[in-house]
């Protein structure tokens, strides 16, 4: 086994109806006015955007709003959100949506407060310091929402690269179950695949002893084999989501 170091700073709000806590936890962790970020129209259409902003209405949070994020989150947006933020002077960034939002929202967050570019970041450049960043999970899937790490695609010669660093990792994350049932059984079996697929990156490893890794990772793996086809048969499962969740 080797030495290492671990350090989980993101506290999570797990269970029904957890998003009705996103404007307390704003302010709990220092928001004082939110930039709402999200993707395309279902976290509109299944109300759950406005569920948020009226949490934060409750809190007396100001807000602004930019959506259109899709996968493989793109620099435009990015660039879009920095400007935003310094704008409206934004001092938290609220993402609603899977790993793909969750990145904007980091790539935006340590953008607004660099003076340079902030591919800078994902050239190898260190994140030092960053807007408060937080998450409304609507997909189980990479783990963006506990993780310091993103992942964006500069849309000049089409570049994925990915950054990280402290100053990233999410101050909270918001994880409802019951927001996954609206997905479709193909967007939820890609995301049980993401999950063991990001399980098998830690265990096909030739470190040695590593036992309580491997067995960890086992049953991880073990219960996305039993929870997957439940809640393609089932969608409206809450009990196997949560398991995925």
């Amino acid at each position: 086994m080797k030495n290492f170091s671990f350090y989980s700073p993101t506290y999570f709000s797990f269970g029904k109806d957890a998003e009705k806590n996103a404007g307390a936890l704003v302010k709990r962790f220092g928001g004082a006015k939110v930039l709402i970020h999200y993707g395309g129209g279902s976290v509109v259409r299944s109300g759950l955007l406005d569920r948020v902003k009226a949490s934060l209405d409750q809190e007396n949070i100001p807000y602004a709003e930019l959506g259109g994020v899709k996968p493989n989150p793109r620099s435009g947006l990015v660039y879009e959100g920095i400007e935003l933020c310094r704008k409206e002077q934004i001092d938290f960034v609220l993402a609603v949506g899977g790993g793909s939002t969750i990145d904007s929202s980091k790539a935006i967050a340590a953008g607004a407060v660099y003076d340079g570019d902030f591919w800078d970041f994902y050239c190898g450049k260190p994140v030092e310091k960053s807007l408060g960043v937080g998450t409304v999970l609507t997909i189980a899937a990479a783990g963006s929402e506990g993780s310091s790490g993103s992942v964006i695609t500069k849309e000049e010669g089409m570049l994925k690269r990915g950054a990280g660093g402290d100053a990233m990792t999410p101050k909270f994350g918001i994880l409802n179950p019951a927001l996954t049932q609206t997905l479709p059984a193909y967007q939820t079996a890609c995301g049980i695949t993401d999950i063991i697929a990001h399980l098998y990156e830690r265990y096909l490893t030739n470190t040695s002893e590593v036992e309580v890794t491997d067995r960890l990772i086992e049953a991880l793996m073990l219960t996305m084999i039993h929870e997957g086809p439940r809640v393609i048969a089932d969608p409206d499962n809450y009990d196997a989501r949560a398991n995925i969740m």
